[in-house]
């Protein structure tokens, strides 16, 4: 049986054998809604959600260029406070976004937000969910996930259509897209998914691990580091992308294809069958992540011993970057307000000189999209993170710390998570670069 056939039979066996069968949902989410999902669109809505609850929410935000509309995925306690500062919680709707319905950062937004008096709340979760349970307890509107699609894969299920309606985006025609390639994806000849996976693999194969994704004006890569990175990097192996340019002999570019916004129902599709596609080339499973749990690990170790973290400069930079070998990369991995961000030039353009790829990545947001090759993946990375000043304490309710203790503990927690790895990790601060 060919590739693609095995693919669309379900066989597991295509890549490890091991539970792959069980979360090829996303094969046919272009199919599940028939008809867009009946909601409102409204004034002004924030999303709650992180990784794959979050990341396709934002492209389609950015490509749309749709005002009102915000993406929360920080846990940085001055960009929930400058938020918090510019909404009228009157007419905002707070729409809490997470598979798994423990997701810390998304209950903690949810909770401060309600106690600052917001009233206005909805829920996309799967079926059975503590966040299910809580928001029937609360009488907020429910969207049910699809249980057999992985977080990273959901962009055409309620985990992206939801806030796509919210948008005021035409969500059928996003589906016309996304259903038609679909179809083109199970040609053995000319489908354009097993082109992409098999340049993708083959690339890997020939020693070209880094994916570059072009800088996209509406963020595609955002979305497409997260699915390469966590669904290919792991058992020492990956796919490391890059979301925006890089060259080097371990470089390989591939660039979507939007001739219009509404191209990305499409390009969903295209890439997920694609990673698929190069997952059994790699032969790992591109449906789980096994190594994210140790930096969740670390960081509810630190919240539970109730002490601040001090997040002090640890290790010299210009002794890691002077590391740098053909084939490494550089990771920045920044716990940073994200108004700084820009902030980071000087220090991406330094780590250029290395002459390595260069990946940028704001904390906690990363943790959910590339930490998992960073752990799991090839040692082939320098990772330098990087703190800023984060303010005062930003109270939780229902919880014994605040988002400064939360987001100092993510750091730490990830840092030490790496170490214990065997990374090559250094801590510098924002105001010193």
């Amino acid at each position: 049986m060919k590739l693609v056939e095995r693919i669309w039979a379900r066989d597991a066996s295509l890549w490890t054998g091991s539970d792959e069968d069980r979360w090829l949902g996303w094969l046919d989410a272009p199919l599940l809604l028939q008809e867009p999902p009946a909601v409102e669109p409204e004034a002004t809505v924030v999303l709650l959600g992180m990784g794959g609850s979050s990341l396709a929410p934002e492209v389609l935000r950015r490509s749309f260029g749709v005002a009102g509309f915000h993406v929360l995925d920080t846990t940085h306690p001055r960009a929930i406070a400058r938020l918090r500062a510019a909404l009228d919680l009157s007419s905002t709707l707070f729409l809490a976004s997470s598979k798994s319905g423990t997701t810390i950062e998304t209950r903690s937004h949810l909770e401060y937000f309600r106690d600052q008096g917001a009233d206005s709340f909805a829920v996309v979760t799967d079926p059975g969910s503590a966040l299910e349970r809580l928001a029937h307890e609360r009488g907020f509107q429910v969207y049910p996930g699809e249980p057999t699609i992985g977080g990273r894969y959901s962009a055409l299920s309620s985990f992206g259509l939801v806030p796509a309606a919210l948008m005021g985006l035409d969500v059928a025609t996003l589906l016309d897209r996304a259903r038609a390639m679909r179809e083109a994806c199970r040609a053995e000849d000319d489908n354009p998914g097993l082109d992409l996976g098999l340049e993708l693999g083959q690339g890997w194969q020939e020693g070209r691990d880094k994916v570059a994704l072009g800088a996209h004006p509406g963020g595609f890569g955002l979305w497409a580091e997260q699915l390469l990175a966590e669904s290919t990097g792991k058992e020492s192996k990956g796919l490391v992308p890059i979301a925006g340019d890089a060259a080097g002999a371990d470089v390989q570019r591939r660039e979507p294809r939007l001739d219009d916004p509404y191209d990305l129902g499409a390009e969903f599709f295209r890439w997920e069958f694609a990673t698929a596609v190069a997952g059994s080339i790699l032969g790992i499973n591109p449906f789980d992540q096994p190594d994210v749990q140790a930096a969740k690990d670390r960081t509810s170790a630190m919240l539970e011993r109730g002490e601040e973290v001090p997040l002090e400069p640890e290790g010299s930079l210009d002794e890691l970057l002077s590391q740098a070998a053909e084939g490494d990369y550089v990771a920045i991995q920044a716990f940073v307000d994200p108004a700084r961000e820009n902030e980071l030039d000087p220090l991406v353009s330094r780590a250029r000189e290395t002459g390595c790829a260069v990946t940028t990545g704001l904390g906690p947001r990363y943790l959910h999209s590339t930490g998992q090759l960073h752990k799991g993946g090839p040692n082939t990375g320098l990772f330098v993170q990087v703190v800023d000043e984060l303010g005062d304490e930003l109270p939780i309710p229902g919880q014994s710390f605040g988002f400064r203790r939360l987001i100092s503990a993510q750091a730490a927690g990830d840092f030490a998570a790496l170490r214990e790895r065997g990374r090559r990790i250094v801590r510098v601060r924002l105001e010193d670069l």
